[in-house]
This record gives C-alpha cells, sequence and structure tokens, in this order.
C-alpha cells in the first residue's frame, strides 16, 4: 500500500463517506496534507475548528466537511507557513494582519493560535473570548525575559504527545532489556569488571551479575513489600536470557560504591545493580556483595557567567479538598508581585481530577474555562506587572486540563489557550530544561514517597564509598538517600513495577520510559515535589535537589543563581 493510498484510508475512517464519495474534495485533502506536511488527524483538528466556528448557534454542533469550509483551512495552513517565516524577521505588522484576519473570521482565541493581541496607544490588549481571559502587558516586552530558556524542541512535541494504551508485550521488554545493558555497562567500566556472569548457572567461583531487583515469581501479585525471603534478581536476555532467580543475602554482606557514610544500600522494586557471589546448585543466588551504579559524571563548567536571577516554584494541589477557593495560590501570587521574580515554575495538578468537588460534578465551570480564571488571568495580571519574568507550567496526569495521563507526560496542548503567550513555557512531564546554561530537572509524580515506602534498607561493611562533594550531602540522610537513587539510576522513576497502591497516580508507560532517563551530566537543580514527605533543600553530590511540598501546606521554594553558585530554600507562608 503507498503512503498516499493509506492516507487516503485515514483522511476515509477520520472523516467519513461524506468526504470520501467526493472525489474532488478527497484530492483536495491529499494536496493539502502533501504540501503542508500534516496528518490527516491534523487536518481533522483544524477542519472541526473552522466549521464549529463559522457554524449558527443551532447548528454548533454539527461538522460540515466542504469545499468552502477546506478552502478556509488551507488559507489558515498558508498563513501559519508564512507567519513562521516572517515571525524570525521580528515583523510586527505581519502579526496585525494575522490579528485582524482572524478578527474577520470570528475565530475565538481559545483556537486561534495565530491571534496577535490588540492594540491601544502602543499597549497590547488581550482579548476575553469564551471563557478566556484579559490582560495588558507592554508590547516592547511581552516576549523578552531576564534569563535565555532553553526547552524541549517543538519539533518533537508528537513524540511527546504519543498515542498511548497501544504498548506491545515484545516493546516492553524490550525497553526493560535496554535499561539492565544501559546499567551494565555502566558498572562494567566504572568497576572494570571483565565480564558478567549469569546467575542461574551453577559456578564455583563468584561471578559479578547485573540485573533488577523483583520480587520473586511467588508474591509478584500479591503487591507484598520486598523483604529477605522475597528478592530475586532478574537479568537482561543479552546477559542470561532473561532468567529470574531468588537470592539469599550472605551474614557478611558488603556494599561497594555506596555513600560514605550510608553502612548500606536501599533495595527496591526496579533498581538495576550488580551483584558478587555464586550459585552453589541450590536453586538461589548467594550474594556476598552489592555493587551500586556509579555516580553521575561531573556537571561540566560553564562557558559563561550564568548572571543572577530568582526562581519561585510552586507545586499542586493547590487546594484542599474542602473547597475550591485556591486561598494558598492567590496568596503566592501576591508574594510574586511583590518580589517579581525572573522564573516562576508551577507543577500540578491545577485542576485536580480527584478533587472531590470535581468528582462529584459540584462545579457548573468546564476545566478549562476553570483554568483560565483561576491560573491564566492571574499569571497574564503577574506578567503585565513584572516584565521580564517568564513562567513555566508542568501538568501532572491528575490535571483534567490534559489529555495525556500517562507518565511520561507531554506538556500542556493548545486547548489550554496559552499558545499565544510568549513568556509562559509549557513543559512535559519530566521537563528537563536550561535557564543560562544552568540545568534543570522536574517531574509531578511523588516518586520520593513511592521509594520511601519500598526500600529495603540493607546494612554492610562499605567497599570503596563515594565521598560526597559537598559537607551538606551525607551518606547517612535517609532523604538524600533517595534522591541518590535517581541518579544513579538514570530515571525519573527507577521504581518497577509501580506499587499497586499508587499505580493510578503514575500511569506508566513503560514503552515510552526512555524519555524518563536521566541525561548523561547530572542536573544542575532537581524539582522534587513529594507532599507527603517534609519539604527540604539539600545538595546530593552536584546537584541541588528540591522538595517544594505542596501550596496545599502553604510551602514553596525559592532558587538563587548567582556567580558564586546555586542557593535554594523552602519557604512556609503565613497562614
Amino acid at each position: 500500500m503507498s503512503s498516499k493510498t493509506g492516507l487516503a484510508d485515514e483522511i476515509r475512517q477520520r472523516m467519513g463517506e461524506q468526504v470520501a464519495s467526493d472525489a474532488k474534495l478527497m484530492a483536495e485533502c491529499l494536496n493539502i496534507c502533501d504540501i503542508y506536511n500534516i496528518t490527516a488527524e491534523d487536518l481533522q483538528y483544524r477542519w472541526e475548528a473552522v466549521t464549529y466556528n463559522s457554524a449558527a448557534p443551532s447548528r454548533a454542533l454539527e461538522v460540515r466537511f466542504t469545499a468552502d469550509t477546506l478552502q478556509t483551512v488551507k488559507q489558515d495552513l498558508s498563513r501559519n507557513s508564512s507567519a513562521d517565516v516572517t515571525r524570525k524577521t521580528n515583523t510586527r505588522g505581519n502579526a496585525t494582519a494575522l490579528a485582524n484576519a482572524a478578527m474577520k473570521r470570528k475565530v475565538p482565541a481559545f483556537m486561534n493560535r495565530n491571534q496577535a493581541p490588540k492594540r491601544e496607544d502602543g499597549v497590547v490588549k488581550m482579548e476575553a473570548v469564551d471563557g478566556g481571559v484579559g490582560a495588558s502587558y507592554d508590547d516592547a516586552v511581552a516576549s523578552t525575559s531576564a534569563v535565555a530558556f532553553e526547552g524541549p524542541k517543538r519539533e518533537e512535541w508528537k513524540e511527546r504527545a504519543y498515542r498511548y494504551m497501544y504498548e506491545k508485550p515484545g516493546e516492553r521488554g524490550e525497553v526493560l532489556d535496554d535499561r539492565i545493558d544501559e546499567i551494565a555497562e555502566l558498572i562494567r567500566e566504572y568497576y572494570k569488571i571483565p565480564e558478567f556472569g549469569d546467575p542461574s548457572a551453577s559456578t564455583d567461583e563468584e561471578v559479578v551479575v547485573v540485573g533488577r531487583i523483583v520480587h520473586d515469581q511467588e508474591n509478584l501479585s500479591s503487591g507484598a513489600k520486598l523483604t529477605d525471603t522475597n528478592l530475586a534478581v532478574e537479568s537482561s536476555r543479552m546477559l542470561s536470557n532473561g532468567v529470574r532467580v531468588p537470592l539469599r543475602l550472605e551474614a557478611g554482606l558488603k556494599v561497594r560504591g555506596c555513600a560514605q557514610g550510608a553502612g548500606g544500600f536501599g533495595l527496591f522494586p526496579g533498581a538495576i545493580i550488580g551483584l558478587r557471589g555464586k550459585n552453589g546448585g541450590g536453586g538461589w543466588f548467594s550474594v556476598s556483595e552489592i555493587i551500586a551504579p556509579p555516580p553521575m559524571k561531573s556537571t561540566p563548567p560553564l562557558k559563561r557567567d550564568p548572571g543572577s536571577f530568582s526562581m519561585y516554584i510552586g507545586s499542586g494541589p493547590f487546594t484542599p479538598d474542602a473547597n475550591l477557593d485556591y486561598s494558598s495560590w492567590k496568596a503566592l501570587l501576591k508574594i510574586l508581585k511583590q518580589t517579581k521574580p525572573a522564573v516562576v515554575v508551577l507543577i500540578g495538578p491545577f485542576v485536580d481530577c480527584k478533587h472531590p468537588m470535581f468528582e462529584s460534578g459540584e462545579v457548573d465551570e468546564g476545566p478549562l474555562t476553570f483554568f483560565r480564571r483561576v491560573f491564566l488571568e492571574p499569571l497574564r495580571d503577574f506578567l503585565a506587572s513584572s516584565p521580564l519574568s517568564i513562567v513555566a507550567l508542568i501538568p501532572s496526569i491528575r490535571d483534567l486540563i490534559s489529555s495525556h495521563v500517562v507518565f511520561p507526560q507531554c506538556e500542556l496542548g493548545p486547548e489550554a489557550s496559552l499558545s499565544n503567550q510568549p513568556r509562559i513555557k509549557l513543559l512535559p512531564n519530566p521537563a528537563v530544561f536550561s535557564l543560562n546554561g544552568i540545568r534543570f530537572s522536574a517531574s509531578s509524580v511523588d516518586v520520593l514517597f513511592h521509594l520511601r515506602t519500598q526500600e529495603l534498607l540493607k546494612r554492610g561493611e562499605e567497599v570503596g564509598p563515594v565521598v560526597p562533594l559537598s559537607p551538606d550531602d551525607s551518606g547517612s540522610d535517609a532523604m538524600g538517600n533517595l534522591c541518590r537513587h535517581i541518579l544513579q539510576q538514570r530515571s525519573f522513576y527507577p521504581i518497577f513495577p509501580v506499587p499497586l497502591d499508587v499505580s493510578s497516580d503514575v500511569n506508566l508507560d513503560v514503552t515510552h520510559s526512555k524519555t524518563l532517563s536521566l541525561e548523561e551530566n547530572p542536573p544542575d537543580v532537581l524539582i522534587l515535589p513529594s507532599s507527603k514527605l517534609k519539604q527540604f533543600s539539600k545538595r546530593v553530590q552536584t546537584t541541588r535537589v528540591v522538595n517544594p511540598s505542596s501550596l496545599l501546606k502553604n510551602v514553596y521554594a525559592t532558587v538563587s543563581v548567582s556567580s558564586s553558585g546555586i542557593e535554594a530554600d523552602v519557604i512556609k507562608m503565613e497562614e
């Protein structure tokens, strides 16, 4: 089947016989997709937007795929294409023309990505349309900021907005195996291990094996926590045919590569580690030494002075279960307008699907309208009062305003009416971005609490411990060691499988979990909100880790960057 035939079939499935039966209409559809390099899905969404917009109120829900509406779609695509080129030259007149064209078509602001703000006496006015909100800010600083922001590539959005619930067992297995092989290679290089053994093969001599810590088969479906009696290791197919072997930890257990002062190592389901020992033929692997994954490579020095800037971090939930007054969020807004930080990072859930009032249907507003009123309007007001600030939004899988409810999760889509806000940055979950060359990573999933509940701490003699690089990094600090797991495992969510009691809070998509991997070098700042654990700011190796807790507890975090280093603090607001 040719690619054009396949595209025609997809158009037929999405637009129905109304389009498929009209040869000229179908040919024009194929021509548009080819010229503007869009999919049938993109064409459908754009066509529906035009249809709903031009329909009379009594026919607002009727989709009309006609030659006239298709011509309007083609005109929109042509304008978008031209805008992409001229935007690079910063031609203000073209933006105004686009705004006028959009108003002539009566396209609501929340559906028109190219709508430019109205101008009145040199001031830009944002329209309030269909639940949208109005605010004004000076045109000269509408797209400027005090920091140089670099985030995910926009052209990779479709990869992040993948279709979920289409996992295949074979693909899951390959991804899980690849993670073991990647960590195994790191262990081999760091500890100079010539080769790895098979934990299921009987040997007289000790060997080193690498695998994933799991429950043994008998307890796999019970949801039981790890104990000395149900430990097992699962290797990859490349290393040892993917076998799963029960473990027995010897009395004189040694731990290699742990943080100095830890006196042991935390095991949890999904942890990929090295084990030294042997299988004497008793049906288990006897472990004499646990070998921790090596620390991440040191962060390379910045080529330039990052300058000085401040960041404020607020994490959801933003309101208690008893009401929807968002009082803590309003209190933080007052602080933001007073302090005017260069960067504000807000982490969802913004409109929580687990809030009792949303669950019971007590809220009359739609989620998007609610979000625009409670968050978007105040953020626009803040940006108007602080013209050099930017805001970054990271969603949660519990967000009603997100259509992507698995982890990893793509950024909030255009339906959130944020695409026309140059100083509101939409980030995926987890997020990796940089400000003036300082690298930040963040996730809304409470991985620290999940690790805390699943961790089995095994005491042992320290062998070749990793010496902390900072006075406030102690191997005896339990919270610091939880953060260390994330850095050592190079993953925003190293637990597998997800614990049954929190599985709905993660919705882990294993096939796409490669995007949960941390980069080769550790982030300068790692933001890991946990409302169930006490807030903190601490250094783990070269990374500053911050748990901003939740605004529900009237707690937020600040990060200060200067030529002398990075400092962070967690602040309790007055109630």
